[in-house]
């Protein structure tokens, strides 16, 4: 599945190019928090758009970083690694084929649509040095601060010194778009024939080295912000710190798609493949598109590294029949923990009672075991519509960040779960409260652990996940039984698909009716 297009924003099936602009710096433009240029609704023709009017943003946004300069709120960007204007020129040419031939590897009839004359004619007035300030500004002003925050260059506008520079780049746009229209026609030999970049002499990196574990730590230090990225921390910080012992350094400056290729080959012989393209290489690639957008990096070396997974085949359904749920309900309901005269060895009361209640919860729920095994006595309480869990984020996780209230089934307290929390002590149900102890990690330590005691037993048909397989129970009874798929995702903590879904609400009063329609098990 192709990625999103960066500052590219799909409304009821109008494009705009979208940026937010910088918290420090929405003073100086009017208190805006973003921009957006109306784009059509043409997607190619959108596509073919977007760069020119994400330069034009980024101008806007490049003048409110002048604005709070002169006011003293922001310290205006020297030239710490200044370029001659060839170079720069270089630079951007590069950058701008860069950008073709990720678009093009993305969507193939982006190659079908036409170049905008206008602003063709307006790069030659440009080369020719037939503009006036305001007019390179408006044309290209966007691409000369760019350089200038990057800390290429800090010529003043209208010096003669910024409009040679306006001039050369107006040259790498020409000649950018040059080669797009040659790749357009299957070309893909073209070089630039004018002398300023022909002549040109790369220039050889020497910036500062960016930490690989620092950006990622950065990313995850953003998603938290919003409420985001708890999974994405622990799933993804061994993918990097084998990435960064694997090529020997830790400077994504220095990381090449021929690295993270070798890497994933070398992966491919201890791990799956589904495995390498949907958590090793897409955590990589997100990250440094993260770094891109931030200006961290230039380019994001990960974005064209793919590895292709086979099809999962299925050889029966992901829910348990109703067969095996009630041998492990049965199993649930019978269990007694071993005997130990050794207090080391004894079994403690939480998990006794995780092994008891957690396979009934969650198959009266259709929760995640993780947000079962983390429940406290104080998130079971009894409202008019009866007994009611709570599934909150402050008890540890949950997957899509917001709480939700589950009624109580009938048959759960008919067994004694009612009774069972009454007696609990405050605090965790299925996991001994210490000082410092970290609830995410408790409750997925007891579900794992709840999965091995069921695999033991041997009890667990092959290919089905010991507790997620209540979910899909869940849902597929709910179905059964007449219930609507809004109120199940709503039980169930799934997220709306469309906009439309998310208009109203799924009252407790319709979760009580939905959970009392579950038929009882007959154990």
């Amino acid at each position: 599945m192709a990625g999103k297009v960066m500052h590219l924003l799909n409304r009821d099936g109008r494009f705009y190019a979208r940026l937010v602009v910088p918290k420090e710096l929405r003073p100086y433009l009017n208190g805006k928090s973003e921009f957006r240029t109306p784009l059509g609704a043409d997607y190619r023709d959108a596509l073919k758009k977007l760069p020119g009017a994400v330069a034009l943003i980024q101008h806007k946004i490049a003048l409110g970083q002048r604005r709070a300069a002169e006011a003293g709120a922001r310290t205006a960007t020297v030239a710490r690694y200044p370029l001659a204007p060839d170079q720069i020129a270089l630079r951007n040419y590069q950058a701008r084929l860069q950008i073709d031939d990720d678009i093009r590897n993305r969507y193939p009839g982006y190659a079908t649509s036409e170049v905008d004359d206008q602003l063709v004619a307006a790069l030659r007035d440009g080369v020719a040095g037939r503009l006036r300030d305001s007019e390179y500004r408006e044309l290209i002003g966007a691409r000369i601060e760019r350089y200038r925050h990057l800390g290429n260059h800090d010529e003043p506008e209208g010096s003669d010194e910024w409009r040679i520079l306006a001039r050369a780049i107006c040259v790498s746009e020409y000649e950018a778009l040059e080669r797009v229209v040659e790749r357009d026609e299957g070309d893909f030999s073209g070089m630039p024939s004018h002398p300023l970049l022909a002549n040109a002499k790369p220039v050889e990196e020497s910036k500062a080295p960016i930490s690989i574990k620092q950006l990622f730590a950065d990313y995850i230090a953003s998603r938290q912000i919003v409420g985001k990225g708890k999974g994405a921390e622990k799933r993804w910080s061994p993918v990097f710190t084998d990435l960064i012992k694997f090529i020997g350094h830790d400077d994504a400056r220095r990381l090449t798609k021929d690295d993270l290729r070798r890497w994933r080959d070398a992966r491919l012989k201890t791990h799956s493949p589904r495995t390498i393209s949907d958590v090793y290489l897409a955590s990589i690639r997100t990250v440094l598109n993260w770094a891109v957008a931030e200006d961290r990096l230039a380019l994001n070396v990960a974005q064209d590294v793919r590895q292709e997974a086979p099809k999962e085949q299925q050889s029966r359904e992901q829910g348990y029949t109703l067969d095996e749920a009630l041998v492990i309900l049965r199993a649930a309901r019978d269990y007694r923990p071993k005997e130990s005269s050794n207090p080391a060895t004894r079994e403690g009361p939480q998990m006794t009672a995780a092994k008891r209640w957690i396979s009934v919860l969650c198959a009266f729920t259709g929760a995640r075991v993780s947000e079962m095994t983390q429940l406290r006595t104080h998130d079971i309480r009894e409202e008019p519509e009866g007994f009611i869990i709570r599934i909150a984020p402050d008890a540890g996780t949950v997957k899509a960040g917001n709480y939700r209230d589950v009624p109580v089934h009938p048959q759960l307290v008919a067994m004694g779960f009612i009774d069972f929390v009454k007696a609990s002590q405050p605090g965790p149900l299925f996991y001994k409260n210490r000082p410092g102890i970290n609830p995410v990690a408790a409750s997925q330590t007891v579900a794992g652990r709840i999965s091995e005691w069921l695999q033991s037993m041997s009890i667990v048909p092959e290919g089905v996940q010991p507790s997620h397989a209540w979910r899909h129970r869940f849902k597929t009874v709910g179905e059964e039984e007449g219930i609507s798929r809004r109120t199940l995702d709503a039980l169930q903590g799934h997220s709306a698909r469309t906009a439309g879904e998310n208009y109203g609400d799924v009252t407790l009063k319709t979760r009580r009716t939905a959970i009392d329609k579950f038929p009882w098990y007959s154990l």
